[in-house]
């Protein structure tokens, strides 16, 4: 299964064979919202087969499509080339692909982030200053790539004391099993498989770095500007599924099973992976996200990563080459080119009920 994990290599080499075309910035009634398979992202597809996305649509005069992409990357790249108005990514995958791509963005949801669902791994008994000296497989460029930065940094290591082994996500748990691994960096639902294997040993995880591994519900901003209805109700059928889904009533149990299925687990399984991620349900506890210091923080952090191994651009001089904007207005990099927002608007007007 391609998740929401895959390579950004593989978006960033497609980006070159499309012919980019901003999303027509009018307004207008019809919408195209693209997401891929991750649990946090799972709400999407259900919404619109139970016929909360019509019902919201519906409220604002709108008619709104949404499209499953078993290819993460792929949907990323039709969002960039002007095909969809609206797309599942995150954090680090918006800054590299569309905001580098030249397609101005803006995060209307900030939907959740990873407590767990993403960890390290050695093979045998061992602490994480053990990983230095070894390969460590895995999907490279991704946000795997970047909590294994980040738990090396926790140590007093960098990459240059590891080796890194792209290894393709469908390959890992088959791939730990070999004699040649002895170190994996993966995401759920590998981490739950490999974490029971006899010889495993989980030696950092996503919840030791909360909220840098952001998962969001972004549109072209020009889009939005023109049309800020379809932010409206693209927050009211975010916030209608999640409060259903996380509801303990038979409901909520009847969610979690059928979102489970979709995802190619059960709800048991799915439940697992909910527990390993910080949910965004209340649209308080959005805002109070999106607005606070540490935003800037992950975004820098991220921004510099990106930077460091060649991924905002040809030519980056610096990571401030490509601007971030912040609720508030403050702007990361280059405010002249301000390419992704994040603005809390649309999760107030849920938050005081104004949708």
């Amino acid at each position: 299964m391609i998740s929401r994990r895959t390579t950004l290599l593989a978006g960033l080499t497609a980006l070159g064979t499309l012919a980019l075309q901003p999303a027509m910035a009018q307004t207008r009634t019809d919408f195209r919202v693209a997401w891929s398979i991750y649990v946090g992202w799972m709400p999407w597809g259900y919404a619109a087969e139970t016929g909360i996305v019509k019902r919201w649509a519906d409220k604002y005069g709108l008619t709104i499509e949404v499209t499953q992409f078993n290819d993460y990357v792929e949907s990323i790249n039709q969002y960039t080339a002007g095909a969809y108005d609206a797309v599942t990514v995150t954090n680090m995958d918006a800054l590299s692909i569309p905001s580098a791509g030249g397609v101005d963005t803006t995060a209307v949801i900030v939907g959740d982030f990873s407590a767990g669902n993403d960890a390290v791994f050695l093979k045998g008994p061992g602490t994480l200053a053990d990983v230095a000296g070894r390969p460590v497989n895995l999907v490279e460029f991704s946000v795997s790539h970047y909590l294994l930065a980040r738990a090396l940094d926790s140590v007093g290591l960098t990459e240059a004391d590891v080796t890194v082994v792209n290894t393709a996500d469908p390959d890992m748990v088959g791939a730990f099993q070999t004699d040649d691994v002895t170190a994996m960096v993966t995401w759920n639902p590998m981490v739950a498989e490999i974490e029971a294997l006899p010889d495993a040993t989980k030696v950092f995880d996503s919840g030791q770095i909360p909220g840098e591994i952001i998962d969001l519900m972004v549109a072209n901003t020009a889009v939005l500007a023109e049309n800020p209805d379809f932010g409206k109700a693209l927050a009211g059928i975010w916030y209608e599924t999640a409060a259903l889904m996380t509801s303990d009533t038979p409901e909520g149990a009847a969610a979690r099973a059928a979102m489970g299925a979709a995802s190619g687990t059960d709800q048991a399984g799915f439940e697992s992976q909910l527990a390993a991620t910080r949910l965004f349900d209340v649209p308080a506890d959005a805002v109070a996200f999106t607005t606070s210091p540490e935003l800037s923080e992950t975004m820098d952090r991220v921004r510099t990563f990106l930077f460091d191994n060649g991924l905002l651009g040809m030519g980056a001089a610096s990571p401030d080459v490509i601007g971030i904007e912040l609720p508030g207005g403050a702007v990361l990099g280059d405010a002249a080119n301000v390419k992704l927002r994040f603005t809390a608007d649309y999760m107030q007007m849920a938050a005081d009920g104004a949708l």
